[in-house]
This record gives structure tokens, sequence and C-alpha cells, in this order.
């Protein structure tokens, strides 16, 4: 009988390419850890029926000694599943934090190989532990909805690429059952348990607490809450572009929002609206002080003045808020 590990993991791959067309490339970004090898061992089986050609992508991030070795012993395993591999060695920078400037190297990597290699989707090793500990995460910097809607299974950049999550709703512990029940032997990251970083802090500290006083479940519980709120933003996000074709109007080294059509919306759709418009226009995050700010030139006009935002002004002129790139 298949191990039921193994058979998890199979089914979730099997399930997140559906959508890919026979024949296409994927890619799979692997760590060498017991998520991406699982993750790679049940895409390499599900791929062959379907004519399916499948990569791997090891980003060296060449933050540990031996870095190098790590890299292409996690591409050699990928040779033995039958997956073409590839190693990237990348300098990573400082902005951000040490954990998000090694994000954006490995996502950078990852899009230039998909670019290079034609591929239709790339597949992501997170589970539904890595899920629980980013809700959590934005639990503690009180972020909104939008962020506490945690990673998405599946989304489609502006290039057409699939960026796949097959393995989210698994528990970690799947990940593991799935290698050792395949005989593959995982790396097991040093950065993983170093309770420097916020996100080991989580898993090692916070959620055993959780579990403990409050009971089992608890990551399930917030992967279903990170679930929920991502169906709700994705309703805002279809009510905020079907509304804002109505109020928005383009005006000089900027963009012009109509005050009485902010005023008379709900303040989550209101603030929404606000954030989406710098966001798009500027290419910059509102803050929820400032996002209040720009509301009230439409709810509490008292003939404030301009407003200094991140890379533009909030005025209201007429019965207009402008949005103007500062110089």
């Amino acid at each position: 009988m298949l191990d039921p590990a193994i058979a998890a993991t199979r089914l979730a791959v099997r399930t997140a390419l559906a959508d890919v067309p026979d024949g296409a490339v994927v890619l799979v970004a692997l760590s060498g850890g017991a998520d991406s090898l699982a993750l790679a061992a049940a895409t390499a089986h599900e791929a062959r029926a379907r004519g399916i050609r499948v990569g791997s992508v090891t980003v060296d991030h060449r933050l540990q000694d031996g870095s190098d070795e790590v890299a292409l012993a996690a591409a050699r395993k990928a040779a033995d599943l039958g997956v073409d591999p590839i190693v990237v060695a990348v300098s990573v920078g400082t902005e951000g934090g040490p954990e998000a400037a090694a994000r954006d190297a490995r996502y950078g990597v990852l899009r230039d190989a998909a670019s290079d290699a034609g591929a239709a989707a790339v597949l992501l090793g997170h589970t539904l532990d890595d899920q629980a500990e980013t809700v959590l995460l934005g639990l503690a910097r009180g972020a909104g909805a939008t962020s506490l809607a945690g990673m998405p299974p599946a989304r489609q950049d502006e290039d057409g690429l699939r960026w796949l999550r097959p393995l989210l709703g698994l528990r970690r512990r799947v990940t593991r059952e799935a290698c050792a029940a395949q005989g593959i032997e995982p790396w097991d990251d040093p950065h993983n348990v170093e309770d420097r970083f916020s996100r080991v802090r989580v898993r090692e500290r916070v959620m055993p607490v959780l579990e403990a006083e409050l009971g089992p479940g608890i990551a399930e519980a917030l992967a279903r809450t990170a679930e929920q709120l991502r169906e709700d933003s994705e309703a805002f996000a279809d009510m905020i572009d079907e509304t804002i074709e109505d109020i928005v109007e383009h005006s000089e080294a900027g963009i012009a929002v109509s005050a009485a059509a902010l005023a008379a919306n709900p303040p989550a759709l209101r603030n929404r609206i606000i954030r989406h418009v710098v966001q798009s226009e500027f290419g910059v995050a509102l803050t929820r002080v400032q996002t209040l700010e720009v509301a009230r030139l439409a709810t509490a006009w008292a003939g404030q003045g301009p407003l200094d935002l991140p890379s533009c002004t909030a005025a209201r002129r007429g019965g207009l808020i402008h949005f103007t790139a500062r110089t």
C-alpha cells in the first residue's frame, strides 16, 4: 500500500497542477529541506503521466559556511528523483532585514529561471505550519486583513507566471514522513533553529505554548482564518475594481479621487481604495495612520493643508483629493 504521507503530497501536487497544460515546464524551488524535497518527489511523479517537464532551482544564499555543498547536494537529490536541477549563487543584501533580503534574492532567481526555461509555474514548498506562522507574525505587527490572509495557494503575476503552493494544506510533519517513506534524507537548515529570527521564535516558542494552553488544532485554525480573510480580501478587490473606475481621474503629475465618493463608502472600502490608489500610482504602501489622515480629507474636511506621504502628497482641491508625485 502507498504510504499515506506520499499519497497526501502527490494528491496535493496533482490538484495544484490541474490547470497546468500537458507538456509544460514547471520549476520546483528546492532548498534541500523536507518540504521542498517532498514537493519535488511528488511533482516528478505526477508530471510523468502528463509529459510535464520538471526542473528544480536551488539558491545558494552564501550566508553559511558550506552552503555551496548543501546546494549541490540538493541538486543531486533532485537529479535522483528525475528532476533537472540548477544551482544559482546570489549575494544577499541587507534591506528589510536578513530574512526579507534573502527572500527577495531567492524570488528574483526563481523569476529569472522561470523566464529562461519558459516555465508555466513555479512550485513552492510552504506548508500549513508556514501559513499559521505567517498569520501570527501578521497579528504581532498589527497588520490588516490582506496581510493576515497569508500566502495564497496560487497566484499569477503580471508576466503570466503561476506561483503554486501545493502543500499549503499539509502539516510539516507530513513532508518529513513522505521523505522518510521514500528514503530521502533532507537537509536541516541551522537557521531554522536560530532564535534571532522572528519566525523561528514563533515556531519554537509561541506555537507550542498556544497548543499547550489552548489545545491542539491551533495551526489549522490559523490557516482557516487566513483562508477566510483571503476570500474577504478578494471580494474587496473586486469591489474596488468596480468602484475605482467611476471615482478616479488623472490629474497633473498624479491622480485624483472624488472626495464625495470616498465619504459615501464604508470605512473598510474607503481605506482600501486610498491604499490601492497610492500603491498603484506611486508604488508605496501607506500605514494605517497615513490612510486615516487621507480619509479625513473626505470625511472631516476643515480646510487642512496638504499631507506629506511616501513619494507623494495628498491635498483636497474642490471636490477632489489630488495625489501628486513629490519632486
